[in-house]
Formats: C-alpha cells, structure tokens, sequence
C-alpha cells in the first residue's frame, strides 16, 4: 500500500479513537511546479519535516512503507525535535502506527529514538 493511503487510514482512525485530540498532516512531500515549490519554500516548507503532527502530545509522527527509509533531512529534523522534547515515531505503515500510537500510556513529551532504517 501506498505511504499516501496509510497515512489517511492512520489520520482517520486517530481521529476516531481520539475525538477530542487534533491531529493534522504537514503538506511537504509531493511533486510541485517550480513556481508553486518556490512559493511554499518562502513560505516555511520545510523538507524533512514529519507528516503528522499531534500538537496535545507533541508528537510527530513519519509515515513510511513497511520498507521506507529516512532521508537524512529527516533525520536531522528527528534529532531536533526530540532535543527540544518533541516526541517523534516512525512508523511502517498502518498497523505499526495503531500499534504504537496506542501504546502510548501518557500523551506528552518524551523522547524516542527511531528505528534505524
């Protein structure tokens, strides 16, 4: 499956087991014309950046295919989040992000290191 429909499947149930918690996704990736691209990088687009952010928990969540890597943009954008205490998962489709996104005992900051990819 697509990293596109994970995502949405993910958002959706998120936001139907956690009705009052917003969530929403960073418009990053994607193919743009030169123009558009320009105009969303004077903007603050940022490459890198993870694609879901829960602000209440202050938690990012990357999306990736069960064989999706990270690039070293997103790299450098984890280890930043997680030293001014954001929480960042990475996760490998669908399942694995229900799986820890519910494992989360206590919403909030903490750091966690991604999986090597």
């Amino acid at each position: 499956m697509s990293e596109h429909i994970e995502q949405c499947r993910v958002v959706s149930w998120f936001r139907r087991t956690h009705p009052s918690v917003r969530i929403f996704a960073v418009p990053n990736g994607g193919w743009r014309n030169k123009t558009v691209a320009a105009k969303l990088k004077a903007e603050g687009v940022s490459a890198g950046v993870p694609d879901l952010f829960i602000p209440a928990w202050l938690t990012w969540v990357e999306m990736k295919t069960e064989t999706g890597k990270l690039s070293p943009a997103q790299r450098e954008w984890i280890a930043y989040l997680e030293s001014i205490g954001h929480r960042v998962l990475v996760c490998h489709g669908y399942d694995d992000a229900v799986s820890r996104l519910s494992a989360l005992s206590e919403p909030g900051p903490r750091r966690s290191t991604p999986p090597e990819s």
